[in-house]
């Protein structure tokens, strides 16, 4: 009887041997059973984690997430930030055509942080403590409110914008533009100011004076422009010309930035050099032209075009300030203890009009010609540098404001003004009819 083929030991098929059926498991020690398929596996649950230890860790995720989140928000500038904007649109003011009979007081607030009158876009704005608000000039109403957790080194205005600069650390670092209308925020950036820094408009860029370092800053992004003196971070050394310089003043005027150096290392007298605000690259300077003034305790007054005006016991020296070539020195009243020391901000008091620019001496205003910086008239006993109403300049006195004409200085008449006692130097500007004085930590509107 024939057998039927068996399967090799090798594993190779032997005819007639049985065929394995590979979906049926294998039977042995670790399958057992007779070879019939396994029941259906259940998918796998939806939820494969279900244990105490589970929870908890995903519990300590979230926390944690929550903690890293609240401790951001606790240190972060927006909740150290309070913003309460007004209405985008503003009330137009009436012009002054004729001078008031009489002005009385119509409102006040205290303003430490305005170093003279604000004035964005018809809106008044005053500064104290953190905190700068948006008024109503005619009632002193508050429009909007802008405040941080840090105290305000100074307000200033440019492009019809106000601007607050905050301590941040060491130094008078925040800058922030604001909307004049609604106190919504706009461009901010960190800076390096000094403590007592001023913020002067030039035209296109804005310029934040200081002892040992100043900055500027473009318009339209606040981006700065240019970095000058003694740099906190030299990314490219030997390109500042002085670093051991202080700085005692500044002017500005469109494409031009005036300041008066002291370098004892280098020389005996001040110098007065001319920058344009945005070189080519920020940390290199460039300089238009640096003179030495040839004397010590100097102010520079006013830049134009053409000339700069530096100050000196005694006269006026007027430089080229295309060349830096001597153009004249004019004698003029003002004393050796009047120019001692800088100014407040390193600003020399003065007030520009379409005519003249308006320099309070300390127990004078000089008017000098916009058109050349030589002096036009003086006017004795004024307690500051004044302003215009009506097209006629309007200076403080110790008992109201006199009104010149601005051509000539011929006196066209007085107007009383009560100011309670005080008696230190007034700072002015106007919006609208309102007439504004800055009288040390308050700012006085008056109609």
């Amino acid at each position: 009887m024939v057998q039927p083929e068996q399967a090799e030991s090798d594993g190779r098929v032997v005819p007639g041997a049985p065929e394995e059926d590979v979906l049926r498991a294998p039977v042995g020690p670790e399958h057992p059973g007779d070879g019939v398929v396994d029941e259906p596996v259940p998918p796998p649950s939806a939820h494969p984690w279900r244990t105490r230890r589970d929870y908890a860790a995903v519990a300590l995720i979230v926390v944690g997430a929550l903690l890293g989140g609240l401790l951001v928000w606790l240190t972060s500038d927006v909740r150290a930030t309070t913003s309460q904007t007004g209405p985008s649109e503003l009330p137009a003011l009436p012009e002054a055509t004729a001078l008031p009979p009489s002005l009385s007081e119509v409102w006040r607030a205290a303003s430490p942080a305005t170093p003279e009158p604000v004035v964005a876009n018809g809106v008044v704005v005053t500064g104290e403590g953190g905190e700068v608000v948006g008024r109503d000039p005619l009632t002193g109403d508050v429009r909007w409110r802008y405040a941080r957790d840090l105290p305000l080194c100074t307000v200033s205005t440019a492009w019809n914008r106000p601007f607050a600069v905050h301590t941040k650390g060491e130094n008078c670092s925040e800058v922030t533009s604001l909307d004049a209308a609604s106190g919504a925020r706009g461009p901010q950036r960190d800076g390096d100011a000094e403590t007592g820094t001023r913020l002067l408009n030039e035209g296109s860029h804005v310029v934040v004076t200081g002892e040992r370092y100043f900055e500027v800053y473009r318009r339209d992004d606040l981006v700065r422009s240019m970095e000058y003196g003694r740099l906190r971070a030299i990314v490219n050394p030997n390109k500042q010309p002085r670093t051991n310089c202080t700085y005692g003043s500044f002017a500005v005027t469109g494409g031009k930035i005036a300041v008066l150096e002291r370098c004892p290392d280098l020389e005996s007298g001040d110098r007065v050099t001319v920058l344009k605000p945005n070189p080519e690259k920020s940390d290199e300077p460039g300089v238009i032209t640096t003179v030495s003034v040839g004397a010590t305790g100097t102010r520079v007054v006013a830049v134009t075009a053409n000339r700069v005006a530096v100050a000196a016991p005694g006269k006026l020296v007027l430089f080229d300030s295309q060349t830096g070539g001597l153009i004249s020195e004019i004698p003029v009243e003002v004393t050796e203890a009047e120019l001692a020391g800088d100014p407040p901000g390193r600003v020399t008091p003065t007030y520009h009009s379409t005519a003249n620019v308006y320099w309070h001496t300390g127990s004078r205003t000089i008017a000098l010609s916009l058109e050349d910086l030589t002096p036009r008239w003086t006017r004795e006993g004024t307690v500051g540098a004044g302003t215009t109403l009506a097209g006629k300049a309007l200076l403080p006195v110790a008992d109201g404001l006199v009104v010149l004409d601005q051509v000539t200085g011929e006196e066209i008449g007085t107007i009383p003004v009560n100011r309670g006692g005080y008696g230190g130097d007034v700072v002015m500007a106007t919006n609208g009819p309102v007439v504004l004085e800055q009288r040390g930590p308050e700012l006085v509107a008056l109609r």
